[in-house]
């Protein structure tokens, strides 16, 4: 599965320009924890979050100098780490490990915005209903791309763990179909119990 399946399209974006409360109203009333900053053309330029408020709120109270901010642009992160739509979740997942970071922006190739995708989208896709897993197996693995004759393989699919028996061609043909399910949203684990040719 990858970014744009799961991702959120219609996100609520601010400008530069925006003003903090308008900013901060925007989160309250959404419920959520961080806006894309975008400019006229809707090119990501920034992101503010929760954590820029709190860093307001700290300065607010230290003897820095906080009547001169007002906008989104004065207190946004510029340097935001964005995700292609075409990556997988996998990719998402190591990216949001690695940075401790909470959600990704989604940019095309001219860096204009087209989603975001969070963790809660990542944690989605393990639960994906073992049918539709199933599903994918027999069209989109078995018959697509290993055009393997589905009548001789049994797939079986419960709460992610997917279980094959019946004959096969090679041995090698069971390992690829084994690795090919493996990386799969959703599936937990793969028992592997096909039979093949003894000559191989």
């Amino acid at each position: 599965m990858r970014v744009v399946d799961v991702m959120t399209s219609d996100v609520i974006t601010v400008r530069a320009s925006t003003t903090i409360t308008e900013a901060a109203r925007l989160m309250f009333r959404n419920r959520i924890s961080g806006l894309p900053v975008c400019d006229a053309d809707s090119c990501l330029v920034g992101m503010i979050t929760e954590a820029d408020f709190l860093r307001l709120e700290v300065d607010r109270h230290s003897d820095g100098d906080m009547s001169t901010v007002e906008t989104v642009g004065q207190v946004m992160t510029e340097d935001v780490m964005t995700i292609d739509p075409t990556a997988e979740l996998s990719e998402v997942a190591a990216v949001m490990v690695k940075e401790d970071i909470n959600r990704l922006p989604v940019v095309d190739a001219e860096n204009r915005m087209l989603g975001i995708i969070s963790r809660l989208d990542v944690v989605a896709a393990f639960t994906r209903p073992d049918d539709v897993i199933e599903d994918e197996i027999r069209e989109d693995v078995l018959r697509r791309l290993m055009a393997v004759d589905l009548d001789a393989i049994d797939v079986k699919v419960d709460s992610g763990v997917v279980t094959f028996t019946g004959t096969i061609d090679t041995r090698a043909e069971a390992a690829l179909l084994e690795e090919l399910v493996r990386r799969l949203d959703g599936v937990l684990r793969v028992e592997n119990r096909l039979i093949w040719s003894p000559i191989e």
